[in-house]
């Protein structure tokens, strides 16, 4: 393990203490440290009641308990991270703070060292600008939690080193994650991916379908969790947040509108779990309607669609998207498959339909994406 880097982590909130767990237990040395002193203070409390949890269910040694610990440095100062071959930033999710912090760990690391930052929303182009290294710049984007979920997008931007994606990608392969490459491109894969999931379900609510009978229509699809338990379980005023992001993002495109019911209900202050309330919780589930199959397709036909639209801009696979919305949304089957499991012939039917049925304001949320018409 002795050509393995040291890792370097900024912020030991939830997301970052839960990276440096990650790579601490797969061996890496690990340097981390917050600007928020109490958040320093308890890193390692933290950290060792997080690893006890496993002992305790039989999913770690305590040999391997301790020797994770010991791989955790927790510093006040900036400066001990020079060591390190990547630092990985999981603080604020605003543009001015993150380029300040990288700007400030450009003088300290060396010429070759990766920055790396976590974020879910923000050109990575935009991170990087300003920098003497920009090409040292790119994201490993963790779901959360880091330490259960697989699965790490991995975007560069226009500019990023060759060889800093591929150390970047051996060294997240090598903590045991499952690294995807996508774009600079507004959500990457799988929140990009996933809004079409939410909206064509609040546009079936929207239509006066119940959200419960939609969620068992998914569920008889195979999904875990219906789009109405998953808005439940984020919080309905967080998906309505990344629903305008990603609208905002996309130059207002109908594609990511949000639907009346989303913007009603987190007025009415439902929020779901958080609140004790929300579209479907805490009702019991519901037996599917006769027309779950319907249901399944219009809202799988949206799905495959958006994916055609990120694959035409370039800097992802089919492949890659369909194990991305596996992996981070624990979905049964990519858009791909589900293009595959459907049929061509019915997917198209099936937008062709939507997008007659639309307003005329809506009507480009169905225009297929470049491609998928013109397979055969």
């Amino acid at each position: 393990m002795t050509d393995l880097p040291t890792i370097g982590i900024v912020g030991l909130g939830t997301m970052g203490l839960g990276i440096a767990q990650v790579f601490a237990q797969a061996g890496f040395a690990v340097i981390a440290t917050d600007a928020y002193p109490p958040a320093r203070t308890s890193a390692r409390d933290r950290l060792a009641d997080a690893l006890q949890a496993r002992v305790d269910a039989g999913k770690l040694t305590t040999d391997a308990r301790d020797a994770t610990l010991s791989r955790l440095t927790v510093t006040e100062e900036l400066s001990a991270l020079a060591p390190c071959g990547i630092v990985i930033e999981a603080i604020v999710e605003r543009l001015e703070p993150k380029q300040t912090l990288f700007a400030a760990l450009e003088a300290v690391l060396s010429a070759d060292a990766i920055l790396a930052t976590n974020t879910s929303s923000l050109p990575i182009q935009a991170i990087a600008q300003g920098l003497r290294r920009p090409d040292r710049v790119l994201a490993l984007h963790f779901f959360n939690p880091p330490t259960a979920m697989k699965l790490v997008e991995l975007a560069p931007h226009a500019t990023t080193a060759p060889d800093a994606i591929a150390r970047a990608q051996a060294w997240t392969e090598a903590a045991g994650k499952t690294v995807i490459r996508c774009p600079d491109r507004p959500g990457f894969i799988v929140n990009r991916c996933a809004r079409p999931y939410y909206g064509e379900a609040l546009a079936l609510l929207a239509e006066g379908r119940r959200a419960g009978e939609i969620d068992a229509a998914m569920t008889a699809a195979g999904y875990r969790l219906g789009p109405f338990a998953l808005i439940d379980l984020v919080g309905a005023d967080i998906n309505l947040a990344a629903t305008d992001g990603m609208r905002a993002a996309m130059g207002g495109h109908p594609r990511y509108h949000s639907f009346d019911p989303l913007k009603v209900q987190v007025a009415s202050g439902n929020l779901g779990r958080k609140t004790g309330r929300g579209f479907v919780f805490p009702d019991p589930p519901v037996a599917p309607p006769p027309d779950a199959d319907a249901i399944a397709l219009r809202i799988e036909a949206t799905l495959i669609n958006e994916a055609h639209w990120l694959l035409s801009e370039g800097g992802a696979t089919a492949e890659g998207i369909d194990t991305a919305m596996r992996l981070g949304l624990n979905f049964p089957r990519g858009p791909f498959e589900a293009l595959a499991r459907h049929g061509r012939p019915a997917v198209l039917a099936e937008l062709a339909r939507l997008r007659d049925a639309a307003p005329d304001w809506l009507k480009p949320r169905y225009d297929l994406a470049p491609g998928l018409a013109a397979q055969t």
